[in-house]
């Protein structure tokens, strides 16, 4: 017969054997899964939403460009439209997105050249000199490209309007603060024909 405390020590090791089999391992939560497609769903629907009301919101300034502009006219530029088209726009930092105050500058300018069928334009975009020059070059120019865009927009026909980038290389104003950079950022409008 087994001894007492033979039994004793089975039945011990047996209960701590038991005791450690009945808990669980500790685990961290599962992570939550994001539905990635309803997100990208979202941002095309909102996308979608912002193209119609930019479009809505430039057949309205076309509207009113083309009834400000008057009958079509072959008489000379006058120094107060050179005035008006040569008015250069500016840019966030790293941006060529127009800002509301960019959008009224090209609608001003619209009139003008709806009024002076043979008038024509360059756009100049530039950059202030922070990033490299290739970057910069490419930055001015999406500046430039963004104003003619938008300029078509308003109705102006694009064989009217040429685009050309200095990147960093013709700063409007020197030195390296925020105040000069801000005035670096921008796009130059100048009459090449019909002025």
């Amino acid at each position: 017969m087994p001894s007492f405390a033979r039994v004793f020590a089975i039945v011990v090791a047996a209960a701590v054997v038991a005791a450690g089999c009945s808990r669980k391992p500790k685990t961290s939560p599962t992570p939550r899964r994001v539905n990635t497609d309803s997100l990208v769903r979202e941002q095309a629907r909102l996308d979608s939403i912002a193209r119609v009301e930019a479009a809505r919101s430039a057949a309205a300034a076309a509207a009113a460009a083309a009834a400000a502009a008057g009958p079509v006219t072959a008489a000379p530029v006058t120094a107060s439209e050179r005035a008006i088209i040569g008015n250069a726009i500016y840019f966030d930092l790293d941006e060529s997105a127009l800002e509301d105050e960019s959008r009224s500058a090209l609608e001003a300018k619209a009139p003008v050249m709806l009024r002076h069928p043979n008038l024509r334009i360059r756009i100049t975009g530039h950059a202030d000199s922070r990033g490299s020059d290739e970057y910069n070059l490419a930055l001015g120019l999406r500046r430039a490209a963004e104003a003619k865009r938008y300029l078509a927009a308003l109705g102006i026909g694009e064989d009217r309007v040429e685009i050309v980038t200095m990147g960093e290389e013709r700063p409007a104003v020197q030195g390296e603060t925020e105040e000069a950079w801000a005035l670096n950022r921008r796009a130059e409008f100048e009459v090449i024909a019909g002025g």
